[in-house]
């Protein structure tokens, strides 16, 4: 009897060890993107460069504490995604930039490695989160995108407030438009075309989003994006941002992408969902597809932008074709990584 006592307790302590084991050695991840763009050292004072680095660390930081305390990688990516959302600094939430009519329309989505489940939220002016209804439309309703007033309907029967559109006022964005709205007039002297002389606009103002992708510690990826958009944009134009494949991708068997840049290229060429494609069908690492997509797919077609991308090992990659990309990272292996320029 003792001896099957003993032969059962070693048995189940060693269960027990084996199960711990695993549990640390789980890697577990995350990275963080504010946009990607003409962003180069010469635009930025000490002060303004010291200001984003902290936010950037800030919200890769707060999803990491998600992920440390075991929390779901769906938390962890919402958590780090408020903070960019709840900044002035990017183009998101409370830092949103104008439509051409003076007022601020935002796009989301987000989407759950394990089940493909996904939400996504577009031209919505009242919500002061929008990653937050984005999950909310994944968790809550039958649909996978709901827009304008249709989504802020649903954000009021989920208890979501509604708030005022000029909560996203910001001095810095409203300058942008006016000299976005400029350029669009002079462009239209030649062109008598809205289209034609939007073509025009540098490309900085057509690009800015805010995302995350990360690991749990029970194995599980997700992916979250968020915007304002194109500044100066019309006709209720919706960019990749809330658009699952091409801002937005994440399963399991693959990999996790957010995306950034300007977003009709990135939604012709299917970005997110692309490389996440070439990791699971040609077996290819993050980094090689990421960096195919990015590199040799968009910049010849004159797709500029960026995308962070992580995978079930805990493996992070962040190429991008621009001058710069905010964005950092931190996993169980790595210290906080934070970087804006190109050659970090």
């Amino acid at each position: 009897m003792l001896k099957t006592f003993l032969t059962s307790a070693i048995a189940l302590s060693a269960l027990s060890f084996s199960t711990l084991s695993h549990s640390s050695d789980q890697p577990f991840a995350i990275a963080i993107h504010g946009g990607a763009g003409t962003i180069e050292k010469s635009r930025f004072t000490p002060e303004q460069e010291k200001a984003y680095r902290a936010k950037l660390k800030e919200a890769v930081e707060t999803g990491y504490a998600v992920l440390e305390k075991g929390g779901e990688s769906l938390d962890a990516i919402t958590a780090a995604i408020n903070v960019l959302e709840n900044s002035p600094y990017f183009n998101a939430g409370r830092g949103a930039v104008y439509t051409y009519d003076g007022a601020h329309e935002l796009d989301a989505s987000i989407m759950d490695g394990r089940t493909r489940q996904a939400g996504a939220v577009a031209g919505v002016k009242h919500i002061e989160n929008p990653i937050n209804l984005a999950r909310l439309v994944m968790e809550k309703s039958v649909h996978v995108m709901l827009s304008g007033q249709g989504a802020e309907e649903f954000a009021k029967t989920q208890g979501m407030p509604l708030v005022e559109n000029n909560l996203f006022d910001t001095e810095n964005r409203y300058k942008a438009l006016l000299k976005a709205k400029e350029k669009l007039d002079k462009q239209k002297v030649t062109s008598k075309d809205y289209q034609a002389a939007h073509k025009a606009l540098p490309v900085n103002y057509k690009m800015g989003t805010v995302g995350a992708v990360a690991l749990d510690k029970n194995g599980n990826i997700a992916a979250g994006t968020s915007t304002g958009g194109m500044t100066a944009k019309r006709f209720g134009r919706v960019g990749d941002s809330p658009v699952i494949g091409a801002g937005t991708f994440a399963e399991n068997e693959s990999c996790a992408v957010s995306a950034t840049g300007h977003g009709e290229y990135f939604i012709r060429y299917n970005v997110a969902a692309d490389i996440c494609a070439r990791v699971k069908y040609q077996g290819k690492t993050i980094v090689e597809a990421g960096n195919e997509v990015i590199h040799d797919v968009l910049m010849p077609v004159g797709g500029t932008g960026g995308v962070i991308i992580i995978d079930a090992k805990g493996n992070i990659s962040l190429p991008f074709n621009t001058a710069g990309m905010y964005r950092a990272s931190k996993s169980n292996t790595s210290p906080a990584y934070v970087g804006i320029f190109k050659d970090e």
